[in-house]
């Protein structure tokens, strides 16, 4: 089985996550930033060039590595196929860049034309907060982790 060394980036502003869905694609779940580390790349510097690439923003923010995950993925479209090594980073913000707003990715990791992100954030704490299974291939599975960091953060312990 292939192994990919992937990094993601949850981005928080308050109680709200940036996510994107793909809205050429049929499958609606919720994405993060994120993905395929280059030759010679740590996972850190692979959040950050990822996290431009498909959100046109760039961070000048730390970023926290806050959760590891091995998810094999198979048989999905767009998707590269084999074991999938995460790192999961957290950054936040203060202010929002924007509600929502659209972005390319120029060079998929999969090879392909470009894709087209729909980029908009969500309530973690609202009564109406996605579920873990609206995010795509596991990536709702770090949200219990993120959620008790962001709860410490504000209540002001690290």
């Amino acid at each position: 089985m292939k192994l990919y060394h992937k990094a993601y980036v949850y981005l928080t502003c308050g109680p709200e996550l940036l996510v994107f869905i793909e809205p050429d694609h049929p499958n609606p779940d919720l994405q993060v930033p994120g993905g395929t580390l280059d030759p010679g790349e740590s996972y850190l510097q692979a959040a950050r060039r990822e996290f431009i690439e498909e959100t046109g923003l760039s961070l000048d923010i730390a970023l926290e590595s806050f959760a590891d995950q091995d998810h094999i993925i198979k048989d999905v479209p767009g998707s590269l196929p084999g074991l999938h090594r995460r790192r999961h980073f957290h950054g936040r913000i203060r202010e929002k860049p924007a509600a929502e707003w659209e972005h390319y990715e120029m060079t998929p990791s999969s090879g392909g034309p470009p894709i087209r992100f729909r980029l908009f954030w969500v309530d973690l704490f609202a009564n109406d907060a996605p579920p873990k299974t609206r995010f795509f291939e596991e990536f709702g599975a770090q949200l219990d982790t993120l959620r008790s960091r962001m709860e410490r953060q504000n209540d002001g312990r690290h």
